[in-house]
């Protein structure tokens, strides 16, 4: 759904260092973890990154409803299943032209929008605080870095799970504890209160399901994450 590399960029040399693994999947993990192969998991992984990536860099045009409406599962009742589900309902409703001014009101606004998804933000109450000042020197340790022409923080939501998608490739990411490390740093350490405001926002509908998804995704990486290597 979004190319990981529109935000960010990663070394050749950097990529190379580190291989994606996990140890085997626990049987007494939660239900949306523990009945996942690892390559099965690594793959949804990335996919739901690259989706948070997508849905919180840009509003959704008319071919990404499209696919985000077709992802419904009815079988599927687990908690990420079903966040699936409202939103791919609320996809399949969802006008374009509206979504777009929810959007704009939710994260831009005139001057700034009514929820600002950064993580200095949502850490200390300004922007380009000490929090991305952190990251950029992880950032830079994994030879990762903004893309040209790209004029958001490295600490915004977006920019931030197309990291995750990076780190998390089969191929070329990096260990379970690189990952869980970046994770709890810099994810895990702030987005509840991003998505809690976008829940209680009467501004946002179609990002109400959004915010549900990414809840049951982080609760789903917290537990994968945490498994034992």
């Amino acid at each position: 759904m979004s190319n990981v590399e529109s935000q960010t960029e990663r070394s050749k040399s950097a990529a190379s260092e580190g291989h994606a693994g996990h140890g085997p999947v626990s049987a007494n993990s939660a239900d949306t973890v523990h009945s996942l192969a690892v390559p099965d998991a690594d793959k949804m992984r990335r996919e739901h990154w690259l989706a948070l990536a997508r849905l919180f860099g840009a509003s959704p045009d008319a071919e990404l409803l499209g696919l985000l409406a077709a992802s419904t599962n009815p079988r599927d009742d687990t908690p990420l299943g079903k966040a699936w589900n409202d939103l791919a309902e609320a996809a399949a409703a969802a006008d374009p032209g509206r979504l777009d001014d929810e959007f704009h009101v939710l994260f831009i606004g005139l001057g700034r929008g009514e929820i600002l998804p950064y993580g200095s933000w949502y850490l200390t109450g300004y922007m380009m605080d000490k929090p991305l000042a952190r990251l950029r020197d992880d950032l830079a340790a994994l030879g990762i870095e903004r893309a040209d022409g790209v004029n958001e923080c490295e600490d915004h939501i977006a920019a931030l799970a197309e990291t995750m998608a990076l780190l998390s490739d089969p191929e070329q990411g990096v260990y379970n504890a690189g990952q869980q490390q970046f994770f709890e740093t810099h994810i895990a350490s702030w987005v509840d209160g991003l998505f809690r405001d976008l829940l209680a926002s009467n501004n946002a509908r179609f990002y109400r399901p959004v915010a549900r998804l990414g809840k049951a995704f982080i609760e789903f990486e917290r537990s994968w994450l945490g498994l034992p290597a």
